[in-house]
């Protein structure tokens, strides 16, 4: 942890094709907190969490300049380990997307990839990931079931206890709610506060209230550029950019 930063951003401009996406970005992410990412569609949310873990330059035409340092580390060095990277930092998507597997089977993944073969550990770990997802009681009897039986929210959780399995440090959130109901949305919700004692949770919202209910730093976006960064409290209360100001209160969005 460098001065209490796990993730330093530094003129971070990404490209695909043509258009710009991020200009000149430059943040520092607190860990053990909930960040909220939020602003309009296209303002490049996505793409900004996608480069904390390099999954932007799978997409063909991309192109990537800046900096990002985990730990003091930068992981756009020539010497990073993508496979290791990619560990460290979780991705957990918008659309639920279980493999079509057995609950444990879709939890044992990540670790069986990583070199565990012994199947009482790998028990024991799908155990404490689905405990942490906040899912073990709902689907412990279950677990030789297929994946694709459970609900919308609960598929959500576990790909979010898929993502713990491997012990990352960071956990990123893709708009993880936008396709449940209220009711599972709320659960997912109160996971993110439970998850903020053990990792750093950044998650992309285009629901300012959620932003406002779970996270404790809030980075607002528009056209490609950061246009404030502060704890929730004063983004919402007291907006340093007119432009803040607008979009919290509806003007355009």
């Amino acid at each position: 942890m460098v001065n209490n930063i796990k993730i330093k951003v530094q003129g971070l401009n990404v490209w695909f094709g043509d258009n710009h996406v991020l200009k000149n970005i430059s943040i520092g992410i607190k860990p053990n907190a909930v960040t909220a990412v939020m602003g309009p569609s296209g303002c490049g949310k996505t793409t900004f969490i996608r480069a904390i873990n390099r999954l932007n330059e799978l997409i063909e035409g991309s192109r990537t300049s800046g900096e990002i340092f985990i730990d003091g580390e930068n992981i756009y060095s020539k010497e990073t380990n993508i496979f290791e990277l990619r560990r460290r930092v979780g991705m957990v998507f918008q659309k639920p997307n279980p493999f079509p597997k057995s609950v444990i089977d879709n939890v044992a993944f990540g670790p069986r990839i990583h070199g565990v073969g012994n199947e009482e550990e790998l028990q024991k770990t799908a155990e404490r990931s689905l405990r942490e997802s906040a899912l073990w009681d709902e689907v412990h009897d279950r677990l030789k079931d297929s994946a694709m039986d459970l609900s919308g929210g609960q598929q959500q959780r576990l790909v979010i206890a898929r993502a713990l399995a491997v012990n990352p440090e960071i956990i990123l959130l893709d708009e993880p709610c936008s396709a449940l109901d209220p009711a599972a949305t709320a659960k997912i919700e109160a996971l993110m506060r439970k998850l903020a004692e053990k990792y750093t949770v950044i998650i992309v919202t285009h629901n300012m209230q959620q932003a406002a209910r779970v996270s404790d730093f809030t980075v607002f976006l528009y056209l490609g550029e950061l246009i404030e960064y502060g704890t929730t409290k004063s983004v919402f209360e007291n907006p340093k950019s007119k432009l803040t100001e607008k979009y919290i209160t509806g003007e355009f969005g």
